[in-house]
């Protein structure tokens, strides 16, 4: 029986476009997971989908002239389409707002409630008597109660790093009017997370996570408290309670539970409406990986986990939580109020898929915060992508064409370089199944590069030229042949148009990403013509660069006048 994987990613919030930052940290990392467990053999589900609620959107729609359905409409329509753009496995991409998952939201708080982790409070919430309403954290800033930074916001200090409830910051203030804010009583129902912190620590104590994960998540458990769940406003999911009308659920209780009913909404679409219960409700023969980004890890770690211990229906805790650090632009945080973002419709207009996708995968913040810089880009996409990785396609595949009348020759590789290069290959399986992107991205130019130097040593342009020669150049060209199909099988995973096209170079007219690991290890090089190969990678020039680059200092200069 194979083994059966799920995989999830944050699910983003439909307030906003995504950029490459995100798509670093929870969205490519899992897409390559989710790629190469299917190479292996696993029966894979990953789901994503947008999260849609919350008084944020709220905020911004009205901002924009939209309703919040509208709003959430137009962002997820946007995300949905960069998704595809960058050609992710997602084999279903949901939303909050499908009707299946308000239900499912209020089962969760019933149980909750029921089980004795809810109780009802009266409290103080910061209100702004400008816009006659409660506003979330999110839209609040004021002078951090830990370090006094003036400008902190309103659930975390940016300069300190420190977690707080709004209604602890000194001074607070709306963040869009500046207009001061005051403290006024409202109702609201708060989940006891106190009660989970024995099992969580338990709970924590059987994983092997990275150790910043883990090293988070524990601290963070040592100083649980009540946190509200409930929010006053209209876009949300309802409480499902009598007498409790414009009040609704926050949405980091309610996003998380997406996970699950987006797999709901799968099994449905599918014809098979319990068929999330094999992921979800049968611990033993599924593993559940999740991915998110730094800033998640207390809501995936520590809340969400809660939560569904306070369920009575056996819900599947994660297995493995990836969380990357972040990703920055050219030393500073992508900011699109500030401008200090990449212009994606420009970017897909001057480069292709694979081109970013491989040079995130190799800058991937896995352990510490890295950076994106356009001369980076540059130096990756011609030393690596096109010097090492297309240039062996080209030389050899070309050489074919030239000196062989693009006959595959039937000589008998090099052993001892598969040797070598069979090691490689394995080194690449250990690090896609321990998630070290950038180890699997560097192993692909290793293999590529390995080739490379094979093809210069022997110099096959030299033993063409004599009919003794000949079956010696036959050889290294066989050999170069195995190292081209083993390249395209450990690039499917981060660049997987780029390894179909050399697939299909060799000969075989299937789908490398529905092939078997093992079976395209051992698989022979057809023994028939091959495809007129066509250039992989094109040169970036200086010029494309400079003019990115000064579009990023226009978008910013304009933001901050």
């Amino acid at each position: 029986m194979s083994k059966r994987i799920l995989i999830t990613s944050a699910l983003p919030y439909a307030n906003g476009q995504l950029h490459f930052g995100h798509i670093a940290g929870a969205y490519l990392p899992a897409d390559c997971y989710a790629r190469f467990q299917r190479l292996i053999g696993s029966e894979v589900l990953y789901i994503c989908g947008s999260d849609e609620y919350g008084v944020a959107i709220t905020l911004s729609a009205e901002m924009a002239g939209r309703t919040p359905q509208e709003h959430v409409d137009h962002f997820h329509a946007i995300n949905k389409k960069l998704f595809e753009q960058l050609h992710f496995s997602f084999d279903h991409f949901s939303r909050t707002t499908w009707p299946g998952h308000i239900p499912l939201v209020q089962d969760f708080f019933l149980d909750l409630l029921k089980n004795g982790y809810i109780e009802e409070k009266v409290t103080e919430q910061l209100f702004s008597p400008q816009d006659n309403r409660f506003l979330a954290d999110r839209y609040v800033i004021g002078t951090c109660p830990k370090c006094s930074f003036e400008n902190a916001r309103g659930d975390e200090c940016t300069r300190c790093g420190s977690s707080y409830e709004a209604t602890d910051l000194k001074n607070p203030r709306s963040k869009l009017t500046q207009a001061p804010l005051i403290l006024k009583e409202t109702k609201h129902w708060f989940l006891l997370f106190d009660k989970f912190k024995e099992p969580l620590t338990k709970w924590m104590s059987e994983k092997s996570w990275k150790p910043n994960v883990i090293n988070f998540a524990r601290t963070y458990v040592e100083d649980l408290k009540p946190r509200a769940i409930t929010r006053d406003g209209e876009w949300g999911v309802p409480i499902p309670l009598p007498g409790t009308e414009g009040k609704v659920l926050y949405v980091w209780f309610d996003a998380p539970i997406g996970y699950i009913s987006a797999t709901q909404e799968w099994a449905q679409l599918k014809g098979d409406p319990d068929a999330w219960k094999l992921y979800w409700l049968d611990p033993d023969t599924t593993t559940y990986i999740q991915f998110i980004g730094k800033d998640n890890i207390p809501f995936h770690a520590v809340f969400f986990p809660a939560m569904v211990m306070g369920q009575n229906r056996p819900y599947h805790q994660v297995d493995y939580l990836s969380a990357n650090e972040f990703l920055n632009l050219e030393g500073r945080q992508f900011s699109k109020s500030e401008g200090w973002t990449i212009d994606l419709a420009q970017f897909f207009t001057s480069f292709t898929v694979d081109q970013i996708r491989y040079t995130l995968a190799a800058n991937a913040p896995e352990n510490q915060d890295s950076e994106f810089t356009w001369r980076d880009f540059q130096c990756r996409c011609n030393s690596e992508l096109l010097g090492k990785y297309g240039n062996l396609v080209h030389r050899v595949l070309v050489f074919i064409q030239n000196q062989c009348a693009g006959e595959i020759p039937s000589a008998t590789p090099d052993l001892a370089f598969l040797e070598q290069l069979h090691e490689k290959v394995k080194e690449a399986q250990r690090a896609y199944e321990q998630f070290q992107l950038r180890k699997a991205a560097t192993l692909i130019m290793e293999i590529a590069q390995m080739g490379n130097v094979y093809f210069d040593h022997y110099k096959p342009w030299v033993l063409v030229k004599t009919p003794q020669t000949r079956p010696q150049m036959e050889k290294v060209l066989a050999t170069c042949l195995e190292c081209l199909k083993c390249l395209a099988l450990v690039s499917l995973p981060i660049i997987p148009e780029t390894a179909q096209k050399l697939w299909a170079f060799l000969g075989y007219n299937t789908c490398l990403a529905q092939e078997q690991w093992e079976k395209v290890i051992q698989m022979k090089v057809l023994s028939k013509k091959i495809v007129n190969p066509e250039v992989l990678f094109k040169r970036v020039e200086d010029h494309e660069i400079a003019l990115h680059e000064q579009h990023l200092k226009t978008l910013f200069n304009r933001s901050n006048k």
